[in-house]
């Protein structure tokens, strides 16, 4: 390994398996920095392409997403780190995907518990091409006022606290990524603090050791004074020991290896990591702090003493000129993000949607506050879901059946009518079912199926002025408008829609006033007289008794019920039921696998 720096304001890496959390960090540890360019290039989401967006100071940016390894360093040649957030389940194959691809220089392996025996091949592989490996258990790696990996130092508030948005004169390596924030604390209290700091993780078998680091430090111009936190178990610790004793390294060193308490243990104790514990007396905590204190390391006597050696070595440092301290700079604010500090409530913003109907906050959904759970345990039916969610209030079991009874009456009318035609055609032409429905309802409209709301509107305003039949028939004449819910290409006064009839039946028993379907009966009485078709149609009977139904129940002033014929909502009903026969009608063609539809040329009368 050896040779020197890893990182520079320069570097860019590519991210695997997506992390929001991780990946903003990274961006705002480059915003506090004043990087020009953000440290991430490029995403890889195994199946996936596209963008994500995240901040980069206050302004928002989209990073491409790549689903192949091969395709993100094709994309990016510049990225040489590849930062692997894969489960250990898949992190060495990812990983090895990485290190074969002649542009990534260093792999970070956050997983841990990826099995020792990839490991081993994946350190092979890396050793033998050239290659940095940090990891795995590891949570990576930072230059200050450069380039971090993930979530390496915590949170922007402890950076700045730690002074990690500048570069100081320290190298760091530890194999604790927890222990290495609390080092980066204490460096920073006594020191001008960290230039480069390395977690190499806890796995029996790290890809880089604490002296392959120690070493690459030692050719650093930058770095002056190096710190190795290590802990007990394995042998790691002698490589470096060896290292001084050969006068390979020739800077300060100041070392401790924690786990000297484990001697207090009867039997052998398993610490944090899987690396942590100690197979017999050269792996115990007292022998390595021994051998490295003897090797010319600086050793304090406990843990607690540690801070005071690095300060000591600091400021040796600083008085033989070798250390000039590096002057404090104030790093930029970050931007909070809004949803965080609205919630802290430091700033109000206006809402973009109002919703009245529903609520998906908390335990679960609610519908005009009724909980899902209740609506559930009580038996509702698709009537009382639609009072909720249309009405905003649980309507009555005579109100809420006779919507049911509505939606079963106009589900479908066959397959000849214009809404059903069109689906069907559309579904024979192989579109999908949403296109087939869609065209089906597009013909909902004055002349098919969509004059519910006009007929409530024209009835109740004849009604509510006392206008007769005669009156209100023969003034629509004379304005030029058809009545609305009159009228039908088929039924005849002898032969009346079974359906309005079914709707009156239901009305007469269980509405408490049927006083605008008794005009709408009057009306028909007179249209009939002037012609066999002008029957009152399943349009007219629907507006009318709704109209019933809102002024019977009690629940609807004058202006709501107006206000709920003027938007729309009869017609909605009717929407809402003929859409299960536009799916039925969809799903029968494509059952039957129907070859595509095309109208025969006898049934077109061709002129000029």
């Amino acid at each position: 390994m050896a040779a020197g720096q890893l990182f520079s304001r320069n570097t860019q890496a590519l991210f695997y398996n997506y992390k929001q959390l991780p990946i903003q960090r990274m961006l705002d540890f480059d915003f506090l920095c004043g990087r020009e360019t953000p440290s991430v290039a490029g995403i890889i989401t195994p199946g996936s392409e596209g963008f994500q967006k995240l901040f980069f100071g206050q302004e928002e940016i989209a990073i491409p997403v790549h689903s192949t390894i091969e395709a993100a360093c094709k994309a990016h040649p510049t990225a040489d780190v590849f930062i692997n957030f894969a489960s250990f389940r898949s992190a060495a194959a990812s990983s090895m995907s990485a290190l074969k691809q002649p542009t990534i220089r260093v792999v970070a392996i956050i997983a841990e518990g990826v099995p020792e025996s990839d490991t081993r091949q994946l350190i092979a592989y890396a050793r033998s091409n050239s290659k940095v490996i940090i990891g795995p258990a590891t949570v990576g790696g930072i230059q200050a006022g450069a380039f971090k990996i993930g979530d390496t130092a915590g949170t922007i508030d402890n950076i700045v606290h730690c002074k990690l948005y500048r570069p100081g004169s320290v190298g760091f390596v530890s194999k604790s990524g927890g222990m290495s924030n609390e080092l980066y604390n204490t460096i920073a209290r006594v020191t001008d603090g960290i230039y480069e700091g390395i977690a190499i993780g806890g796995d029996v078998f790290p890809g880089s050791t604490l002296s392959d680091h120690i070493l690459r430090f030692n050719n650093i111009p930058q770095v002056k004074m190096m710190v190795v936190l290590g802990e007990l178990g394995g042998r790691d610790e002698y490589s470096l020991v060896e290292a001084l004793k050969e006068g390979k390294v020739h800077k300060p060193v100041v070392a401790w290896v924690s786990g000297t308490c484990a001697r207090l243990f009867k039997s052998e104790v398993q610490f944090g990591h899987a690396g942590a514990k100690s197979g017999g007396e050269l792996e115990s905590a007292q022998a390595k702090n021994q051998a490295l204190r003897e090797a010319g390391a600086v050793v304090p006597t406990s843990y607690e003493s540690l801070e005071d050696a690095i300060k000591e070595t600091f400021e040796k440092l600083v008085e033989e000129g070798k250390i000039t301290p590096v002057s404090e700079t104030k790093p930029p604010q970050i931007p909070e993000d809004l949803k965080v500090v609205i919630k802290n409530g430091r700033v109000r913003a206006p809402t973009h949607i109002i919703s009245t109907i529903s609520d998906d906050r908390g335990e679960e959904p609610s519908y005009a506050g009724v909980p899902m759970s209740t609506i559930v345990e009580r038996g509702y039916g698709v009537g009382d879901v639609i009072s909720l969610l249309w009405f905003k209030r649980s309507l009555p079991p005579y109100c809420t059946k006779f919507i049911e009874i509505c939606i079963m009456l106009c589900a479908d009318h066959g397959p000849c009518v214009s809404g059903a035609h069109n689906a069907i055609v559309t579904a024979r032409a192989g579109k999908d079912l949403v296109s087939s429905l869609v065209s089906g309802l597009l013909t909902i409209g004055p002349r098919f199926g969509g004059a519910v709301d006009d007929a409530a509107r024209y009835f109740k305003d004849a009604y509510d002025r006392g206008l007769t039949p005669y009156e209100f028939v023969e003034g629509m004449k004379k304005k030029g408008i058809r009545v609305p819910g009159i009228g039908h290409r088929i039924k005849r006064g002898d032969n009346k829609d079974r359906r309005v009839q079914l709707l009156q039946q239901y009305a007469y028993s269980h509405f408490p006033s049927t006083k605008y379907m008794d005009y709408a009966v009057q009306v028909e009485t007179y249209t009939l007289s002037k012609a066999n078709n002008l029957v009152l149609n399943v349009d007219g009977a629907i507006g009318s008794l709704f109209l019933d139904l809102l002024a019977g129940s009690g629940m609807f002033n004058k202006q709501e019920i107006d206000e709920i014929v003027e938007i729309g909502y009869l017609n909605g009903l009717f929407v809402l039921a003929r859409s299960v026969g536009l799916i039925g009608h969809t799903f029968d063609q494509k059952r039957l696998k129907q070859p595509l539809y095309r109208h025969p040329w006898e049934d077109v009368l061709y002129t000029k």
